[in-house]
C-alpha cells in the first residue's frame, strides 16, 4: 500500500471519526462540557489561594484585657474567624462534633496573672483534624497566639525594667527567621492542587472515552466497516480512530495549561516550550494505555472497567498528596505505571522549579513507552475487530 493511499485512508476514517463524535453526545458532555466544568470548579473553589474565615470558637475564663487581645488578634487572621464564646470545654467540644466550629481555644482563669508573674501558665487549644489542610492552618494560627500573648507581657516587663525595644525584640527572639518560600510565595493551595488533581480528571474521560470508542465499534457491529475502511491493517484503523480525539484532547489540555499558566499566572519558570512538551506527551501517553487497556481485554465494559480503575488509582499515586518515597517500596514501584505520576513529576521538576528537561528524563522515557504499548496488542485488536462477536 503506497504512502498517498495510507494517508487517504486514514483521512476517510478520521472523517468518519468526526462524524461518530458529533452524532453521540457522551463524547460532547464527556470532552467539553465535564473538562471546562472540573478546569471552573476547582479553580474558583481555590480562588483565594487557601482556606480563610474558618470558623473557631473561644473558651476565656480568664476575661481579662491580655486574653481579650489575644482573641482580637486570632480574629484578624485571614484564615481564622472567632464566631462563638463558650462558657466551658463541654459546650465547645460539641460545636466541633456538630461542625459549628473547627477548633476552640480554652484560657483558663489566672491567665494574666501567670503571665505577669513569670508562672508559665497552660493555653491549650483543640481542633479537628477530619480535614488536614483545616487542622493545620488552625493550628498554626493559635500556636501564634499564644506565642504572641507571651512576647507581649515580655515586651512589656522588659520595658518596665528599662531595657529598649531593640534590646527587649532580641531576647524574646535571638534568631529571627526570613522565611523565603520558594516558586509559590503566597502559599497558594490553587498553585499546589490545581494543577495535577485537574489533569488527573482529565485523563480519566481521555482513558475512558479512548476505550469506549474502540470498543462500540464492537458493540455496534461496526468494526468489519472499520477494518475495510483500512484495507484490513488495525494501525491505520486506530490512526484514523485516534487523530481527531487526539486533536479535541490536546486542545482542551492546552486550553486549561494555558489559563492556569497564563491567566492565572501559576508559577512556570520552566517555559512554554516544556509545557507543550509535558501536554502533548501526556495526552498520548493516556490515549496510548486506553488503546492497551482494549487490546488486554476486548470487551467494552472490560476495558473500560480497567481505565477506570487505573485513572482513579493515579491519583493515590500520583505523589502529591501523600510523597512517594514514604510509601512502600512495592507501591513505589507500582506508581510508576501509571501517566499521571511522570506527568506530575516533569511538571514539578521541569515547569514548577524551572530544571531543565534532562533532570526528568526517566518521566519523560516512561511516557514514551506509555506511547508505544498499543504496539503490544495490536495483534489482538485486529483480530476481535475481524472475528470476535459482541457479548453484552
Amino acid at each position: 500500500m503506497s504512502g498517498s493511499e495510507v494517508i487517504k485512508r486514514i483521512g476517510r476514517i478520521a472523517w468518519r471519526e468526526c462524524g461518530l463524535l458529533v452524532r453521540n453526545p457522551i463524547y460532547f458532555f464527556c470532552m467539553l462540557v465535564f473538562p471546562v466544568v472540573v478546569v471552573a470548579f476547582f479553580t474558583t473553589m481555590m480562588k483565594d489561594g487557601q482556606p480563610v474565615d474558618m470558623p473557631v470558637g473561644v473558651v476565656d475564663l480568664d476575661n481579662t484585657s491580655t486574653s481579650r487581645s489575644l482573641i482580637r488578634k486570632l480574629d484578624a487572621f485571614e484564615t481564622s474567624r472567632v464566631v462563638a464564646t463558650y462558657p466551658n470545654i463541654n459546650e465547645a467540644r460539641k460545636a466541633i462534633q456538630h461542625n459549628d466550629i473547627y477548633a476552640f481555644i480554652y484560657i483558663p482563669k489566672g491567665t494574666t496573672e501567670a503571665l505577669i508573674s513569670s508562672r508559665q501558665p497552660k493555653i491549650s487549644f483543640y481542633y479537628s483534624s477530619t480535614s488536614l489542610t483545616v487542622g493545620a492552618l488552625l493550628f498554626r494560627d493559635m500556636k501564634t497566639i499564644s506565642m504572641l500573648g507571651s512576647a507581649g507581657v515580655g515586651l512589656s516587663t522588659l520595658t518596665a525594667k528599662g531595657a529598649t525595644a531593640s534590646q527587649a525584640a532580641t531576647f524574646l527572639q535571638p534568631i529571627l527567621i526570613d522565611l523565603h518560600p520558594l516558586n509559590n510565595p503566597e502559599i497558594s493551595y490553587n498553585v499546589y492542587l490545581s494543577t495535577w488533581i485537574i489533569p488527573g480528571c482529565l485523563l480519566i474521560f481521555v482513558f475512558l472515552l479512548t476505550a469506549y470508542s474502540i470498543g462500540t465499534e464492537l458493540k455496534f457491529n461496526h468494526a468489519k466497516v472499520l477494518m475495510r475502511l483500512a484495507g484490513n491493517r488495525i494501525s491505520i484503523a486506530l490512526i484514523g480512530k485516534m487523530i481527531p480525539q487526539t486533536i479535541i484532547n490536546l486542545t482542551i489540555f492546552y486550553a486549561y495549561m494555558f489559563y492556569i499558566f497564563g491567566w492565572l499566572s501559576f508559577p512556570h519558570p520552566g517555559g512554554i516550550g516544556v509545557i507543550l512538551l509535558t501536554g502533548l506527551l501526556t495526552v498520548l501517553a493516556s490515549e496510548a494505555f486506553g488503546v492497551f487497556a482494549f487490546g488486554l481485554t476486548p470487551s467494552l465494559r472490560m476495558s473500560m472497567s480497567v481505565s477506570a480503575l487505573w485513572s482513579v488509582l493515579s491519583f493515590s499515586l500520583a505523589g502529591s498528596a501523600y510523597p512517594l518515597f514514604a510509601m512502600d517500596a512495592p507501591i513505589q514501584t507500582i506508581a510508576q505505571l501509571f501517566p499521571l505520576r511522570h506527568y506530575y513529576q516533569i511538571y514539578q521538576i521541569c515547569i514548577f522549579n524551572g530544571y531543565p528537561l534532562s533532570e526528568a528524563w526517566w518521566n519523560i522515557g516512561a511516557l514514551i513507552i506509555f506511547i508505544a504499548l498499543p504496539l503490544l496488542v495490536l495483534r489482538r485488536i485486529r483480530v476481535s475487530m475481524q472475528d470476535w462477536v459482541y457479548i453484552p
